[in-house]
């Protein structure tokens, strides 16, 4: 599903040019969860945005579902993000003023679909992430995992074939946090939707198909324990 060969991407810097990503290969296939984990500052933010388009490469190639990312136009690469893809971060993104239901239906809002079809979705969507009874409750009245199950059924209301999280435990408690992560790890076989989660927590490798190590814009595998391993 997504492919990236050889890829790199420089940041200008006072002391020269930092190697963000360097040389990285690595494909996801449909209905896998690939973690991507090392400490802050080892590019795993700029291999996601370069996954999702939001980047362009200095040399190689992003291909999702044989396309190449690079040669999309504006209006193919917004269509793409908004239909092809779903986004998890770690400070949530919700609109205040907005109740849950609210925040889900937005993405289908902006994409045109009738306000009464992208409620029904942002209800089901949040019936999915177990917070049924929390539809009409604005961000502030909700829990951090709360709001993080609200950010994951806004991923999934446009039926996205890949889903990219950034850290999305990384303003949760531990017990929280793998309750997130129980919640994004039975995506692919229940919702059959691919899933590329970064991280600098190894906590992760028990979740994921396979688990990759970045360090200094490199990528390498195996970098952890495999989920067997550990006792899955």
């Amino acid at each position: 599903m997504l492919e990236l060969k050889h890829a790199h991407k420089d940041y200008a810097s006072p002391g020269g040019a930092v190697h963000a990503v360097d040389d990285v290969s690595m494909s996801v296939c449909e209905q896998e969860l690939v973690a991507i984990f090392g400490p802050s500052g080892s590019g795993k933010t700029t291999l996601l945005l370069l996954a999702a388009g939001l980047l362009r490469a200095d040399s190689g190639s992003v291909r999702f579902e044989d396309r190449d990312l690079a040669a999309l136009t504006k209006r193919e690469m917004l269509t793409h993000r908004r239909t092809k893809l779903g986004f998890v971060f770690q400070g949530f993104n919700l609109v205040a003023g907005l109740t849950a239901a609210e925040n889900v239906a937005m993405p289908l809002l902006i994409r045109g679909v009738p306000h009464r079809e992208a409620q029904a979705r942002a209800l089901t969507a949040l019936g999915d992430v177990g917070l049924q009874s929390r539809v009409r409750h604005i961000p502030a009245k909700l829990s951090g995992g709360e709001q993080q199950r609200v950010a994951i059924a806004r991923a999934l209301v446009g039926e996205p074939k890949l889903i990219l999280a950034d850290e999305p435990t990384g303003n949760l408690d531990t017990e929280t946090g793998d309750a997130v992560l129980d919640l994004l790890s039975a995506l692919p076989r229940e919702r059959a939707v691919a899933t590329v989660l970064v991280t600098h927590d190894a906590r992760v490798a028990r979740y994921a198909d396979r688990t990759l190590r970045m360090r200094d814009g490199k990528l390498a595998e195996p970098a952890l324990e495999t989920q067997a391993a550990i006792g899955g």
